[in-house]
């Protein structure tokens, strides 16, 4: 029987929505399911025997119940008939801490069905007792299970309620009340009282918490020590959640949301899943709307691969494309791991959201001419989205062959391999860097377009088009993860310039630009979309700072400072990003993508120019890599290799460069024994 009993119990609720800083060691005294299930069954059934007593005796001038044999057996079945009850009622399955209305239901019956059985003993024994009895009974048995059950959960709340963080949830609509519900099941939170601007509850109570204005939030956090405000309006605008987390930068508290409704009500989240404040409210722009229609046009029921799958925007283009239903998805990537991880996550969405295409996973290199266009073959792909690159420019100036080589001799094999092979669509993912670049990566990205824009002047049946968007938000090397590791260890948030600026846009918002541009691609098209006014990122920094509880240097109104260090631009980056390389814009069927007309080159001069290209790559030789973009990558023809780590080794760096690279702070080996250079940390 105990065996039967244990298996009754749930486990208990385990609150995961906090972050690593939230939480906290527990001090109190937890005892075992077993044992809390044996205290509170004894409890339970001693109320069952004082209840029988009582009423029996009651208002009837009786002795105590039980007064002789019978009655004594009467009371010892009625412990047993309430045992059966309490259990077959499920009654122990909910912890005492986490119970709701439906528990105290189950009470009820139990309770009511303990008392039917009293009163049968009573008829069929004619028992010595009052009428009331029963209804006595039924009163003082529910009153006194569910007043222990009250008095601990209260006792559970209070210690738990120690060492728990002060919190503010603002919204104290349906997302609000079940936040509250959920937090009160764990120890990380102690929620002090709601924020609400709807003047109809205004100075009112919910579920115990009162309710405050905004106006008077700020005066709340200092004399409540709030630790952090809980957002909780997910089917809020962009334009309302931006005003409100706007209202909260100035406050020295951690601000963090609940997700969006879509998130919501599409599955992919719950309410109880506390997070930092979203991408797109930092940004402070709306994101772009996508057409369900331009996305399913070159996907829906058709073959299609994405290179670069394993990477940040390839995953998301994966992610995306499974919900447009294609006939087979291809996953192509160099990576094995990245190859692994996207598949095993792809796997586990289809079984979730019971998808019956196949996913096929293929490890290869898109310089690989031949196996591509075997590739595309083979499964008669319809549709390729081209996003494999080397896109850390940085990296790229470290590495300037092989950069090039990955951007420009991978597109290029992949776009001949495509035309060759009979693929309707090929869409080529590049980026604002090509607009008159100032370093390796975005003149290599710029290469990229032409070679694309050159395949489209060809009497083709593939349509070639282009998307360029601006930092991604999300992605590897994203700035936005990195201030937020920086924040939690304390500062400082490195910046490289104070005037430094950049387009943003969401990983999700650029997956589906990309998707789009394939159904209005003509050929050789470059889509841009309208992606608002650029963003400082000094003035980014400074909202995630505030945003997280901490004040700025100079801020007076916390003891808690995380400082801005400004290090200097990295090799090859530019102060300001462009989005054209010229003026002229054309409409499109979205009224925020727009198409750029732009210069190109004659493919049979691009065809032999790649080839030498690609042959400099071969050879490492930057200096002809470099001239070559130089003469063909409009707005390249200041920059100069300095920063190779081979070229330097092999000390094949110009004079002026070298003298350029020790300038900035680059580490550089000598020439020779005889012009020594010392290396800079």
């Amino acid at each position: 029987m105990v065996k039967q009993l244990k298996q009754r119990f749930s486990q208990p609720y385990v609150y995961s929505g906090s972050s690593a800083r939230d939480k906290k060691p527990r001090d109190r005294w937890s005892p075992s399911r077993e044992m809390r299930f044996a205290v509170l069954l004894f409890t339970d059934l001693s109320m069952v025997c004082l209840a029988l007593m009582l009423s029996s005796s009651l208002g009837h001038n009786r002795p105590l119940f039980p007064a002789n044999t019978l009655e004594f057996f009467v009371l010892l079945g009625m412990v047993f008939i309430a045992a059966a009850v309490f259990v077959g009622r499920r009654l122990y399955r909910s912890l005492i801490w986490h119970m709701g209305a439906h528990a105290v239901w189950d009470l009820v019956g139990a309770v009511t069905l303990v008392t039917l059985g009293f009163t049968s003993a009573i008829f069929f024994w004619q028992l010595d007792v009052a009428p009331s009895a029963p209804g006595i009974f039924w009163l003082l048995l529910f009153f006194g299970t569910g007043g222990v059950r009250l008095i601990t959960r209260a006792f559970y709340q209070a210690s738990s309620e120690r060492g728990s963080r002060r919190v503010v949830i603002y919204g104290a609509g349906e997302s609000g009340r079940q936040l509250l519900h959920a937090l009160n099941h764990g120890t990380h939170y102690e929620v002090y009282a709601f924020v609400d601007d709807d003047a109809s509850i205004r100075n009112t109570v919910i579920n115990g918490r009162p309710v405050f204005t905004s106006k008077g939030l700020e005066t709340l956090v200092k004399e409540q020590n709030i630790a952090q405000v809980l957002l909780a309006v997910p089917s809020a605008s962009a334009e309302r959640r931006r005003e409100i987390i706007n209202s909260l930068v100035g406050i020295p508290v951690h601000v963090r949301t609940v997700p969006k409704i879509s998130e919501l009500v599409g599955g992919r989240a719950s309410v109880n899943q506390i997070q930092d404040v979203d991408l797109d409210d930092l940004l402070g722009r709306e994101p772009v709307p996508p057409h369900p229609e331009l996305i399913d046009s070159c996907i829906h029921d058709k073959v299609v691969m994405v290179t670069g799958a394993g990477g940040s925007i390839g995953s998301e283009l994966c992610r995306q494309i499974m919900a447009s239903a294609p006939r087979e998805l291809i996953l192509l990537d160099i990576s094995e791991f990245a190859l692994y991880s996207i598949e095993q996550e792809l796997r586990a969405l289809s079984h979730e959201a019971d998808y019956r295409f196949p996913v096929v996973t293929l490890l290869g290199s898109v310089r690989d001419e031949r196996r591509l266009e075997s590739l595309y073959t083979t499964f008669k792909v319809q549709t390729v989205y081209h996003a494999a690159a080397y896109k850390h420019v940085p990296l790229v100036e470290y590495n300037v062959a092989e950069g090039v080589a990955n951007n420009v001799d991978g597109t290029w094999s992949a776009a001949i391999a495509a035309e060759r092979a009979g693929v309707e669509t090929f869409v080529l993912v590049s980026t604002d860097k090509a607009v008159r670049p100032a370093n390796i990566m975005g003149a290599s990205k710029r290469y990229a377009e032409l070679i694309v824009q050159g395949l489209a002047q060809r009497d083709t049946p593939t349509r070639f088009c282009i998307v360029r968007f601006g930092n991604v938000l999300g992605s590897s090397g994203s700035v936005v993860p990195l201030f937020r590791e920086q924040i939690e260890s304390g500062g400082p948030v490195t910046v490289t310039h104070p005037d430094v600026s950049r387009y943003f846009m969401s990983i999700t918002e650029a997956a589906q630009l990309v998707l789009q541009t394939g159904a209005m691609g003509t050929g050789g098209d470059v889509f841009v979309l309208d992606m608002g006014e650029p963003v400082r990122i000094v003035d980014l920094a400074r909202r995630m700072i505030r945003l997280s509880g901490y004040e700025l240097e100079g801020d007076a109104m916390s003891s808690e400072h995380i400082d801005i260090e400004f290090i200097g631009l990295r090799p090859g980056e530019k102060l300001h990003e462009e989005l054209l390389l010229g003026t002229s814009v054309a409409g499109t069927g979205h009224p925020m993508i727009m198409r750029a007309e732009e210069d190109s080159i004659d493919f049979e001069v691009l065809e032999v120019v790649t080839a030498n290209l690609i042959e400099a790559c071969a050879d490492l030789d930057c200096d002809a890599i470099t001239k070559i973009l130089r003469n063909y990558v409009s707005g390249f023809e200041a920059h100069e290799i300095r920063h190779d780590f081979v070229w330097l080794k092999q000390g094949r760096v110009g004079k002026r460069a070298r003298q350029v690279a020790q300038a900035e702070n680059i580490s550089v080996l000598p020439l020779g024994p005889s012009q020594s250079v010392p290396k800079t940390s």
